[in-house]
């Protein structure tokens, strides 16, 4: 589970020095000399658009990407119940497999962006998956817990440099009037990639054992970096600017004083945090009495990820009819009605609990990111930066206590956790949802 677009309009140097059409001169009197553009301009007339060769490969070069970079950070989740049984682990231990990659990641997001502005984004997109492959490929022979663990840290502070980085090589490199579907197809190369890496993950390690999943995941993660390496088309619009550490601090600090802004980290972090207790879990409670299923068949648990494309959809929508607090009162609504459902010993309703989860989970999350795009009048990156940092907190932090409480009670524990996650959001888009009456009588009538 992965951010969508910003939504902000960007006016182009052209719309803003449209010549005057008394000063404009005559094509038959002064024919257009068109000059390949120097390195580091950034006019819209010939960034990349639909039709054009090198806009298919830019999309699928960062589609190939997505598929890294997430089959990566989430090649674990999908082998926890196989771990604990291999390593005579408890659910929390095992857990800090998946926690781990996305606390690295989380910490390594601000300084990715700023390294990416210093020595430009192909550059940091291709260091970040590759040394993550890398990481990949030692995985399978870590000797104990701690080894995996150290490993899977630095794995995930190796994958920053792509979510901190792909979005912004795209704004930069593609037509403004091709950016959203650009956008789209990276998404979806997210959600393919962390749906695949845990279903390849955990068959093969159902057949196979763990170590072989991960082989297999590292495999499929080098086949997508050569994909992305080979297509990626050279930047042409970045433009290298020094790393300012005090300028970078001094937007943070703005950042994380608007309370608005505040708050949507808070809800960021809120709805991964029922993400990852559920998915750390979701595998051991399938396998376990009164189900009893396969490991095989509780793995591909995961095709339920599907459901998120849509409702990321439907949240841009939904919070057109009903507003973004409106939005997030039913994405509130149906994880934590999901979540209640799945507390019955019925098969269908808990995988009916499960897809309701999903589906609140993405439409909060869409809700949330979007409208941090829309908050934040400068800073936007850093502002980007810090709700995936929420975002990725909530995961590590989610995932290992809904683990613990599931050890300690058995699903009702991981329930728990997440229906206190959606107790406090729903506190806390109250609390917004009262700001914003009492700031609207508290201004006058304009006559």
């Amino acid at each position: 589970m992965q951010p969508s677009s910003t939504g902000a309009s960007v006016a182009t140097p052209d719309a803003l020095t449209q010549p005057s059409p008394q000063t404009e001169p005559s094509p038959r009197t002064q024919p257009v000399r068109r000059t390949r553009p120097l390195p580091g301009t950034s006019t819209a007339d010939d960034r990349l658009r639909p039709g054009q060769r090198a806009f298919r490969r830019a999309n699928l070069a960062l589609f190939a990407a997505g598929i890294a970079t997430f089959v990566l950070l989430y090649s674990t989740q999908g082998l926890l119940p196989i771990l604990s049984a291999d390593l005579d682990l408890t659910p929390g231990q095992a857990s800090w497999t998946a926690s781990a990659a996305t606390l690295g990641l989380a910490l390594a997001l601000l300084p990715a962006s700023a390294l990416s502005d210093r020595y430009g984004r192909t550059a940091v997109m291709t260091a970040s998956v590759l040394a993550a492959s890398v990481l990949a490929l030692a995985l399978p022979f870590a000797p104990d817990l701690t080894t995996l663990v150290v490993l899977r840290a630095l794995q995930g502070a190796a994958l920053a440099g792509l979510p901190a980085t792909a979005m912004a090589y795209l704004a930069e490199e593609v037509h403004p009037s091709a950016l959203a579907s650009a956008m789209g197809l990276y998404v979806a190369g997210n959600s393919i990639g962390g749906m695949g890496g845990r279903l390849l993950s955990g068959w093969v390690a159902a057949g196979f054992g763990w170590r072989w999943g991960l082989a297999a995941s590292a495999a499929l993660a080098l086949l997508a970096v050569l994909a992305f390496r080979l297509l990626i088309p050279a930047a042409r619009h970045f433009t290298p600017a020094p790393v300012d550490a005090r300028a970078l601090a001094r937007t943070v600090g703005r950042h994380l004083r608007n309370p608005l802004l505040v708050r949507l980290y808070a809800l960021g972090l809120l709805f991964m945090a029922v993400f990852g207790a559920v998915y750390n879990t979701v595998g051991y409670r399938l396998i376990a009495a009164p189900f009893q299923l396969p490991e095989s068949v509780a793995a591909s648990i995961f095709v339920v990820y599907l459901v998120g494309t849509g409702t990321s959809a439907a949240a841009g929508r939904l919070s057109g009819r009903l507003g973004r607090r409106g939005a997030l009162y039913v994405a509130i609504g149906v994880t934590a009605a999901g979540l209640l459902l799945s507390l019955t010993d019925s098969l269908v309703c808990a995988l009916l609990g499960l897809v309701l989860i999903t589906a609140g989970f993405f439409a909060g999350h869409a809700t949330a990111s979007s409208a941090v795009g829309r908050t934040a009048t400068e800073g936007r990156a850093q502002a980007s930066a810090l709700y995936l940092i929420a975002y990725y907190l909530g995961n590590s932090l989610g995932g290992t206590i809904g683990a613990d409480a599931y050890h300690s009670t058995g699903w009702s524990g991981a329930a728990a956790v997440g229906l206190t996650a959606m107790t406090v959001a729903a506190a806390v888009t109250l609390y917004a949802t009262r700001r914003a009456h009492t700031a609207r009588r508290a201004v006058p009538a304009v006559r």
